[in-house]
């Protein structure tokens, strides 16, 4: 229990920092943009998109407070920018609830295959599976059974892409020493 609030502690604290703030809003405007450019919409029910990098991202770096503040402002962002069908807040909820998983696994942590395997199947299972399809239920009336099989697939086939994708930023940014920039204390 000390530990995990040790972990909420620093992440609250990462916003103390001018230099991490900006990285965090470059970070929301290249979840914004992925969200636009990135994302291809197949109904109603279906959307497949890169935007959960920079949330990764934000959660591996500045901790689980800071993945889920970005993880929301960014659904929020999005929709105010460019409205694609009704806002609905469960969505905003999801995005904080990704993000603050991303963070809880992936913050301060080595870079491991195995890590992000970890974070990315919970926030595939729990938000995008489970949660997403409850609100798209609660959204167009349609059953949780009905839904549930088609985003089965979809997440099923997006997983190892996401995986993959993933690590092999976090592996590039890595060999650049980028990450160490955000461990030194602001001068």
């Amino acid at each position: 229990m000390k530990k995990t609030k040790k972990l909420f502690a620093d992440s609250l604290h990462e916003f103390q920092d001018v230099r991490k703030l900006a990285v965090m809003a470059m970070l929301l405007a290249l979840a914004v943009v992925l969200g636009f450019y990135a994302t291809i919409q197949i109904g109603d029910f279906l959307r497949i998109g890169f935007a959960f990098i920079p949330n990764e991202l934000t959660g591996m770096l500045f901790g689980p407070v800071a993945g889920g503040f970005m993880g929301a402002i960014a659904d929020i962002a999005k929709y105010a920018v460019k409205p694609i069908g009704a806002f609905f807040p469960g969505f905003t909820i999801s995005g904080l609830l990704a993000g603050l998983i991303y963070g809880v696994v992936l913050y301060k942590k080595p870079v491991s295959l195995k890590r992000i395997i970890v974070a990315n199947t919970l926030v595939t299972v729990f938000v995008n599976l489970l949660l997403n399809t409850y609100w798209l239920t609660l959204l167009y009336g349609n059953a949780f059974a009905v839904l549930l099989p088609a985003r089965i697939i979809k997440e099923a086939i997006l997983l190892p892409i996401d995986i993959v994708l993933f690590f092999t930023v976090a592996r590039v940014l890595g060999r650049t020493q980028i990450f160490s920039v955000f461990a030194r204390p602001a001068r």
